[in-house]
């Protein structure tokens, strides 16, 4: 994968799928396919022209390039997003950055898709310019829901990763530095890899969820603030690493999410929370060796 800002793009003939693609998801691959270039945003456009900031994302910059090559397409073009560009007439944008900068033979964009000053350019504007073919791909529907990163993004803050996954058409993924914790997990003989939630990405609801890691080992996650004890400690995702014996402390750990085991509860003794642990390892082993 080619992951190349804007200003370094060398000049060549494209086929070009243009959007922000946070996720990927199934939709974004319908716009995607049949494409040797995916060109995105660096901020969300959000960021830089609404009040409210930008969504928590559901990729990162290198998650999207992985997912984009995961479907073929070696090229992942990155134009920042600024309030000059905000400000641009649509026409500048197809005639110096379509045209000019990427030699779009074709161009894809979703139903949906709005560029230039005030959003006024629209996959009509790109349909009426000869200069390349416009596939215009309508918004998918997957069982009678609109397959947006929206909607993707409630079902994550829900606990419903399996609908999420399966919507993603990949595991959901967090990555982050092992930091450490309380030790309260290795005390109850599970000692956990522990991660912040990284700051403006969209984290799982609360509760535990059958994960692996990067390397493919099982483990029991729980997302949350751990209700059983009183540490004072913010919000924070624990993983318990099956078949793994190694201090992971300071260094990276990705963590894919598979399915919602329960939600996050209080138990009435250390006791009862181990005897329930023990069945959330066992679930998550079975479940993990199965799901993709």
């Amino acid at each position: 994968m080619t992951l190349i800002p804007l200003a370094d793009v060398a000049p060549r003939e494209r086929r070009v799928a243009i959007g922000f693609f946070d996720g990927v998801h199934l939709g974004h691959r319908a716009v995607i396919a049949g494409n040797d270039t995916v060109v995105t945003f660096d901020p969300h456009p959000s960021a830089v022209i609404s009040s409210r900031g930008a969504p928590p994302l559901l990729t990162t910059l290198e998650r999207k390039a992985e997912l984009v090559e995961a479907i073929g397409v070696s090229e992942l073009v990155v134009v920042p997003f600024t309030r000059e560009l905000a400000a641009e007439p649509p026409e500048q944008f197809i005639d110096e950055v379509i045209v000019g900068r990427l030699g779009a033979t074709s161009v894809a964009v979703g139903e949906n898709f709005r560029f230039g000053h005030r959003a006024s350019g629209d996959p009509a504007l790109l349909q009426a310019d000869p200069r390349f073919e416009t596939r215009v791909e309508p918004l998918l529907e997957v069982e009678g829901e609109i397959v947006s990163s929206s909607h993707i993004r409630g079902l994550l803050l829900g606990g419903a990763v399996d609908w999420a996954n399966h919507l993603l058409g990949a595991n959901f993924v967090i990555e982050g530095e092992v930091v450490h914790g309380d030790e309260r997990g290795r005390e109850l003989g599970f000692p956990t890899a522990n991660i912040v939630p990284p700051e403006g990405f969209v984290c799982p609801g609360h509760g535990v969820y059958a994960c692996r890691t990067g390397d493919g080992n099982p483990a029991a996650v729980n997302v949350g603030v751990r209700p059983t004890f009183e540490t004072g400690r913010g919000e924070l995702i624990e993983a318990y690493v099956l078949d793994f014996d190694g201090d992971l402390y300071g260094r990276p750990l990705r963590i894919e999410f598979v399915a919602r085991l329960r939600g996050e509860r209080r138990f009435e003794n250390a006791d009862a929370l181990v005897e329930q642990m023990h069945d959330d390892v066992r679930r998550t082993r079975e479940l993990v060796s199965v799901v993709g």
